[in-house]
């Protein structure tokens, strides 16, 4: 038999818990992208990274995502300029000028949001710090150069991570296999769709 004092504090813990865990859910917007090879499932951080999230969620939710595709693959073969080798998938509507394109937004570092390029992280692709707007990566397996201090950007302050894939990696490792020609695609990936829910 378990003492009423003990019995007290395990359900005060349990209470605590559930609560914890419940704020983590609230805190997160589960968006669906279908693309030509399946769907991928992405947990977005809307707390953690409220800048960068809100960037994406509104281009979800005002339909600018028209034409998107996954466009550029990197994998540890065709990166021979960069001694730091990464491995993603880059998408959005593309380098060029696009009319549906929201302005640039400041940039989040993964050391203010704690969101880090853990395998499947969703980050912001960029040039300058405060340029990123319309195209994102998918990072396959963990990509600690590409979080704040890390090697792979000059500059030191790394991409802004704002989520995570939680189901469709295998369609995202068969985009990564795909031929390419100096890390863009042979044939582009069409995303068919980015929309709020599972």
């Amino acid at each position: 038999m378990i003492p009423a004092g003990l019995a007290f504090l395990v359900t005060v813990l349990a209470f605590s818990c559930a609560a914890l865990s419940g704020n983590g859910d609230s805190a997160r917007t589960v968006v669906r992208m279908e693309t030509d090879f399946g769907p991928i499932v992405i947990a977005v951080e809307e707390s953690a990274a409220p800048v960068t999230s809100a960037n994406f969620l509104r281009y979800v939710d005002e339909d600018l995502w028209t034409g998107a595709h996954f466009y550029r693959v990197v994998t540890s073969d065709n990166q021979p300029n960069n001694s730091v080798r990464i491995a993603v998938i880059q998408g959005g509507l593309g380098w060029e000028e696009s009319d549906a394109g929201l302005p640039p937004i400041r940039h989040e570092t993964t050391k203010e949001t704690g969101v880090s390029h853990v395998s499947g992280a969703i980050s912001m692709a960029r040039n300058e710090p405060g340029t990123a707007s319309s195209e994102f990566f998918i990072c396959l397996g963990p990509q600690p150069a590409l979080d704040f201090g890390g090697a792979r950007n000059p500059d030191g302050r790394g991409f802004a991570a704002f989520g995570r894939v939680i189901e469709g990696m295998d369609v995202v490792r068969r985009i990564h296999a795909l031929p390419e020609t100096d890390q863009l695609l042979d044939k582009r990936v069409a995303i068919r769709s980015i929309r709020r829910g599972r």
